[in-house]
């Protein structure tokens, strides 16, 4: 039987998402999807398609006055969008309708459109099929800095307390919780203790794990594998998970018998692979029981890991290498407020006089 992959699956299920797309396309977009497929992920080219099917959607609605539809555009009718175009597009996307429904786009938003845009543009630009590429005339759209949210080291005791002995949670909550506390602790732990993110962590199977050597491999984004190491507190809550699973096999549960997937080595209550969706409830049930005021989310404890990473080893490199960024500037935008940190109490380090 063929080795359960999510990463595949997902490939197949965004490769399907972005024809069905593309098919409300005029016929000339087609080429570009196809033109950049060998330097782009499915999930990125997915991206495009959304961003893509909103602007042709405005164009038609606004700068045709609902003159043509999308798929009868033409690349000649690119030659008329104007840079003031763009900008009208940008502005309009702080609140605008698509299929009878209602959205806003943020800053960070407005940016991703823009640059998807400029990538359109620049690859019929450059094969001689647009006589300017007037995106570039476009400034991206101001961004302003968001203070990064994280746990504090005594956050992260009462999380994972709070997984394991559900202390704040109702009775109903109890009764569930008993459920999948032993699964819940060892999700919350690998994020805290690895800082992977949740697309890797979803997408373990049971054979990417070694307990002997505390490892596990893991796909990146791009679809590339490493191999990364977790502490002994990590590998005691993973084999606490996998010596429950095997539990549940030895004496054939009503949950074992519900098991779809035996290679994914996280299972929902359903025994399916758990879902990206499910790890995010989860960690936002229990972040809100111990810091109500923090919106904590698995990207944020992958900060976490990240900025106590930082803190212990002084190294940026070694940071983004095991956070898995590509450009250490990525890196150092996230972490560079501890440095400030570190300057701050440098100043007061030293005494000049005893008191």
């Amino acid at each position: 039987m063929a080795k359960d992959n999510y990463f595949d699956k997902r490939a197949e299920t965004n490769t399907n998402k972005i024809r069905e797309i593309v098919e409300t396309f005029p016929t000339f977009a087609n080429e570009f999807f196809i033109g950049i497929q060998t330097r782009t992920s499915e999930l990125t080219r997915l991206n495009y398609a959304y961003d893509l099917r909103i602007f042709f959607d405005y164009l038609c609605k606004k700068k045709f006055k609902n003159a043509m539809t999308p798929q009868e555009l033409t690349l000649n009718d690119l030659e008329f969008v104007s840079a003031l175009d763009i900008e009208i597009f940008l502005e309009y996307l702080s609140s605008y309708t698509y299929n009878g429904k209602s959205y806003k786009c943020g800053e960070c938003a407005k940016e991703r459109k823009l640059s998807t845009l400029r990538s359109f543009f620049k690859y019929f630009f450059n094969k001689d099929k647009l006589s300017c590429n007037v995106t570039t005339k476009v400034e991206l759209p101001k961004k302003h800095e968001k203070a990064i949210v994280r746990l504090e080291p005594d956050e992260i005791v009462k999380l994972l307390n709070e997984a394991e002995n559900a202390t704040d949670m109702s009775k109903k909550q109890q009764d569930f919780h008993s459920q999948t506390k032993i699964r819940d602790v060892a999700i919350l732990t690998l994020f805290l203790g690895t800082g992977i993110r949740i697309s890797e962590l979803v997408g373990i199977n049971r054979d990417d794990i070694d307990i002997e050597t505390n490892s596990f491999t893991v796909t990146r984004k791009g679809g590339n594998k490493a191999i990364l190491y977790f502490s002994d507190e990590v590998a005691s809550a993973l084999k606490n998970y996998l010596k429950w699973l095997d539990e549940q096999k030895e004496v054939n549960t009503e949950f074992y018998s519900k098991i779809k997937n035996y290679d994914a080595m996280f299972l929902s209550i359903q025994g399916n692979r758990i879902s990206v969706r499910a790890v995010e409830l989860l960690v936002k049930k229990y972040s809100k029981l111990i810091t109500p005021l923090k919106k904590i989310t698995p990207h944020k404890l992958r900060s976490t890991y990240g900025t106590e990473l930082y803190r212990e080893t002084n190294d940026i490199y070694i940071v983004a290498d095991v956070l898995g960024h590509k450009d250490v500037n990525t890196t150092k935008k996230h972490y560079a407020a501890i440095s400030e940190e570190r300057r701050k109490k440098a100043a007061t380090a030293v005494k000049l006089r005893d008191d």
